[in-house]
């Protein structure tokens, strides 16, 4: 299920993140359920959504942090 547009993100998404960090998220996200379409490809019994979501984080984590005023924030 890859996302086509930013606005179809989940709102746990949506809601926090800045525009910027819902791209990253996306295309993360999307490159992800590319990656790990084959079951032995994911640790432990991960489903291929949560897996991809897990890598759509990390990669958010890598540009963004969340500061003292809970708001995500470009490092």
């Amino acid at each position: 299920m890859p996302y086509d547009s930013t606005s179809e993100l989940p709102d746990a998404v949506r809601d926090n993140l800045p525009p910027h960090a819902q791209d990253i998220y996306k295309e993360a996200f999307n490159s992800a359920w590319d990656q790990y379409a084959d079951p032995d490809e994911r640790r432990g019994d991960a489903s291929r959504e949560e897996t991809s979501h897990r890598v759509a984080w990390a990669a958010v984590k890598e540009k963004y942090e969340k500061g003292d005023d809970d708001k995500w924030h470009p490092k």
